[in-house]
């Protein structure tokens, strides 16, 4: 069978999506139980890493996110990358099944729904990201993803430069040991958790 453009075998891919949707439910559970202190001390901990990851980002076009489904929130680490002298975008989904765009944001600036009532810049302004920070849900220790399961992100990166950082976000409990990854998921260069831990992409164990 075809998925996505790649070839698959029908009972692996029949596996992987049954595997994969049992532990959004299970995750998005997780996510339920935790208190917004909690939520805002884990948003914390991963914009401290940020910032020591990134280190100077004047100049730097830098991809993050409006948070959906219980993502944490680093609304805060874009407004103080944007005094920085970052210029910081926000994913804007233009099509369903299609690559998404990414549209330049600043703190002041107007913001409307977009598909799935997800707020996007009321401007649009494309730019090209050189950092891309994606939320994840659930990730392996080589990096794969567990995402929401549109699979934007994965359609978005591979049209976009090799040497693109993109660095995965996620709470503390977002360790999987395997996603089981197909031919078309893209690994994280850099993965940073709610609990201040962080690792790049490759074999080994997340510390």
């Amino acid at each position: 069978m075809l998925v996505d453009g790649h070839v698959v075998d029908p009972q692996t891919w029949k596996d992987v999506s049954t595997f994969r949707k049992a532990e959004r439910v299970r995750l998005y559970a997780a996510r339920q139980k935790v208190s917004l202190e909690d939520r805002r001390q884990m948003a914390a901990r991963i914009s401290a890493q940020l910032t020591d990851i990134l280190g100077e980002v004047a100049g730097r076009s830098i991809a993050v996110y409006w948070p959906i489904l219980g993502e944490l929130n680093l609304h805060p680490w874009m407004v103080e990358a944007s005094e920085r002298g970052a210029q910081i975008c926000l994913p804007v989904v233009v099509e369903k099944n299609q690559p998404v765009e990414f549209h330049r944001w600043s703190p002041d600036s107007a913001m409307v729904k977009g598909i799935w009532n997800i707020p996007v810049p009321a401007d649009a302004e494309p730019v090209v990201p050189d950092v891309v920070i994606v939320p994840l849900l659930g990730v392996d220790e080589h990096g794969y993803r567990l995402g929401n399961g549109g699979g934007y992100y994965d359609r978005t990166l591979a049209r976009l430069p090799d040497e693109l950082l993109t660095i995965g976000v996620g709470h503390s409990f977002a360790r999987m040991k395997t996603i089981f990854p197909m031919p078309w998921d893209i690994p994280m260069k850099m993965v940073v958790l709610g609990d201040g831990t962080s690792f790049e992409a490759g074999p080994g164990d997340i510390s």
